[in-house]
């Protein structure tokens, strides 16, 4: 057993997904493709008698985050830091779990292998509902597309062979579970018409257009995501929201250009490593 491990889980903006419930919740999650981000969350645990988790210094409750800590049968202090605002589109939950996951596999010597690893997160965010994809694409890196819902053992990922500046405004919060808890049969609709663009073009500007398109069609804008976009619009750039906050994205200066002062990353060109 070692003192402490430390892992970083890149951030992870989804642009568009639908949704694919499952009894277990290993084979449930989604199809659609986002960006990770060279913007992201680090993960330290160490052994403790009783289990706790913090955030920038803050102890909270993070429900998957406690599911994994159970799955591996370990009691340990979770100390997370991130730039990322919680709950605005950047799959920090998600990030969470699995750098827990990387990083008590590692202090408590269980001995599981990176695949097994994902899928106890991923269960383990499904589960909370607060999440259905996050979790095998900070796994990835690079901008993923998922072609299949579900655990590293369901999923099939490919991914758009680019790289690119990221920068973002978030507005406030979202609730995942709520959305993910009501009518999906829209979302889901327009997430599969998104996915057969993007598969038929995998390009970053068409990655961005199916992205504002599948926002539009399942009814998630709100009306600061939507001037924002308009205002990237009218200065040429590209942009859309981040499923599921109320943050808006762009790619290269779209935001700056526009005359936002947004926070600025690049997309992650791997996954989530122990450190």
């Amino acid at each position: 057993m070692r003192d402490e491990a430390t892992a970083f889980v890149p951030g992870h903006i989804t642009g568009f997904f639908s949704a694919h419930p499952h009894e277990d919740p290993t084979k449930a999650g989604s199809r659609g493709a986002g960006l990770t981000l060279t913007d992201g969350v680090e993960v330290t645990v160490e052994p403790a008698s009783e289990s706790t988790v913090v955030l920038d210094g803050e102890e909270i409750a993070v429900e998957p985050v406690t599911t994994v800590l159970e799955t591996l049968e370990v009691s340990a202090r979770v100390e997370a830091e991130s730039e990322l605002p919680l709950g605005s589109g950047f799959g920090i939950s998600g990030a969470m779990a699995l750098g827990t996951a990387l990083a008590a596999n590692d202090v408590f010597g269980r001995r599981l292998s990176t695949n097994e690893l994902v899928t106890i997160a991923h269960g383990a965010e499904v589960q909370a509902g607060t999440g259905l994809g996050d979790v095998v694409a900070q796994a990835h890196g690079g901008i993923p597309i998922r072609l299949e819902p579900g655990g590293p053992h369901e999923n099939v990922l490919d991914s758009i062979p680019a790289r690119a500046r990221v920068e973002y405004v978030s507005f406030g919060e979202l609730s995942t579970a709520d959305v993910l808890s009501g009518e999906t049969d829209r979302l889901t609709d327009a997430g599969q018409e998104a996915l057969s663009r993007v598969v038929e073009e995998p390009t970053l500007p068409s990655f961005i257009y199916a992205s504002r398109l599948f926002a539009r069609e399942a009814g998630l804008l709100t009306g600061r995501v939507q001037e924002a976009i308009e205002d990237v619009a009218a200065v040429d750039g590209q942009a859309s929201m981040a499923m599921l906050g109320e943050t808006v994205f762009a790619l290269g200066t779209g935001l700056s250009d526009a005359g936002y002062e947004p926070s600025v990353c690049s997309t992650h060109p791997a996954g989530a490593v122990l450190k």
